[in-house]
Order: C-alpha cells, then structure tokens, then sequence
C-alpha cells in the first residue's frame, strides 16, 4: 500500500473510500469493502482520509485514538486498499464542498467512483451531506454510492459506541463492533522486573495519552509474537499496589517464556475483561490474585478458542 501525505496523481483510476475512518470497525470496513471490490473493474482501491480526526482539530480537543497508525496500515492493506491519501485536515478544512468535488476527486485525482458512509461530511464547516456529495460528483461524471449502516443489537455501529464499551470494559462488545479483537502495539520499556520476581514476568508497554483507555483491569489477552498468538493476561491501569506513574498495559504471556523484547512493538489483543483494577495488601497477595488471573484467563481460552 502507497501512503500519500499529499495530493498526488495517481497511476491510474481511483475507486475511492472517504471518511477518517478512525476505529476501521464494520461499519467503516463496509464502505471500504464497496470500494476494493472495484479492482475487478480496474479501478485502484484508495481512501482520502486524515491524519488527524477533524472533530478534534475543530473543537481543538484530543479525541482517543481506537488503533495504532502502524496497526491503522496494517489493517488497510490486509483490506485491500492499495493508495492511502492522508491529509493534514487544516490544509483542506476551509475548501467548499463543490470545489471539494471538482478540484480534489475530479481534477487532482482523477477518482471514477466513490464510496461513503450515510452521515458523511465534507467541505468547509461540514457543509456537504450524501445528497450534495452525489449532485457534485455526478456533474463530474463520478459515480458515488452511500452505504447504509452497520447495526450491532440494533443500533449503529460506531466510534462512540465503542469507546463507551471500552470505558465500560465490555471487551467482548467492542471487538463484535470492530469486527476483530481491539488491540495496540506499543513499544515495550523497561519496568521494575517485579513480576520476574513473582516468577509472573511481564511485558511493560506505556499507553500514550492520545490512544483510548479501556476500563482499568485485567483482561484474557493473545500477545502476537513473530506472527504467532500467544495465551495471555494483561492489567492495564496504574498498577495501584506498586505504583505507576502513567496508565500503562502490562502483559504476562502464559504459554511460555519469550524472552526479551525490549524497545519491540508485540501486538496485544484483548479478549475478555476478568476483573477490575484493585490495590492489595502486599505483594503475596497481588502474587496470588495474578496467579488466579491466569487460570481465569486458560479457561476462557479453551471455551472460546481463537474465535472473537
């Protein structure tokens, strides 16, 4: 997959996915889906998004990211989009909608169909809608489809939505709505090795402070490594018996001992929400409850396999 920062000239007729996609959950992985399926057609499968979320640019508030942007083109391109248009919003954000269409999908990029969700937006202060999207775009000879949305227990799948599952610990919620297992891949640093000790070894990633913040607690969790899942417990909170000075997620994998990674990005997906963060007496008494945590973890494990 190409990544663009810019307009660029593509090499070749654009089928083109737009929206910031921000959580890539059904509802996005369904407009994208409409668009990829037109490579049989000899269109490039791309999407123009953002680097950032342009409702955070406007009410110049952090809106908690829901995936890591190597995980972000990872995922992208397993979807099959080819060409990544990611734009600086500031740079297009003052742009009216029918010059939106004609100067940037028409004349900069050449797009021959384009695929969005049904409460897309565009043009400055948001005001081009589905109905001006099509209007403009076929005054320009582009055809443009809306796709309805993805409903989950009977309302539409969404960001919000599944922040909201996330902060509430619903795990299981959220992964259904994202279509796979909420996961990120920060960097490990090095800890206080006290799990070493416990003989319970952890892996210490620090969450940065724009990536979303699921309910503090323990989770059943699959620590990939080398393309392989392995079993695995993660906390992710402060740490309040020992102390931490920012959230971050600490995972002991079950299986086996791994080894060092160190200053490596293993991706952590969570499964199943065990318990809530809580303060111990002592350090038995975390070592026991850690203990309990992993055999809770196994027997999810062996009822739900590897399946969401």
């Amino acid at each position: 997959m190409k990544i663009y920062q810019d307009i660029t000239q593509p090499n070749g007729e654009l089928s083109l996915a737009l929206g910031f996609f921000d959580g890539l959950h059904k509802g996005h992985q369904s407009v994208i889906a409409a668009a990829v399926q037109q490579k049989k057609h000899g269109l490039i499968p791309a999407i123009l998004t953002f680097s950032d979320s342009p409702h955070g640019v406007l009410s110049k508030k952090t809106v908690p990211r829901l995936i890591t942007r190597e995980n972000r083109y990872e995922l992208l391109e397993q979807l099959g989009i080819e060409a990544l248009y990611e734009l600086d919003f500031e740079s297009i954000r003052n742009i009216p909608p029918e010059a939106f269409v004609s100067e940037i999908l028409h004349s900069a990029l050449g797009a021959k169909k384009v695929f969005c969700g049904f409460n897309y937006r565009f043009g400055k202060a948001g005001a081009g809608d589905e109905k001006a999207l099509h209007t403009f775009c076929a005054q320009h000879g582009i055809s443009a489809v809306t796709l309805p949305p993805v409903l989950f227990e009977n309302e539409v799948v969404s960001s919000t939505r599944i922040r909201t599952a996330l902060a509430n610990g619903e795990i299981k919620k959220a992964n259904q709505m994202l279509g796979r297992r909420f996961s990120f891949d920060f960097t490990v640093r090095h800890g206080n090795e006290l799990g070493r000790k416990m003989e319970t070894p952890t892996i210490n990633q620090p969450i940065p402070a724009d990536f979303i913040l699921p309910k503090f607690g323990v989770y059943a969790a699959f620590a990939i490594i080398g393309g392989k899942a392995h079993r695995a417990v993660t906390n992710i909170g402060i740490k309040p018996t020992v102390g931490s000075d920012s959230p971050l997620a600490e995972t002991w994998i079950l299986d086996e001992n791994i080894g060092s990674l160190y200053g490596l990005n293993p991706k952590i997906e969570l499964v199943e929400f065990i318990r809530p963060e809580k303060k111990f007496s002592g350090i038995n008494e975390l070592q026991a409850a850690i203990l309990r945590d992993g055999e809770t973890a196994k027997n999810i494990f062996e009822s739900i396999g590897t399946a969401l």
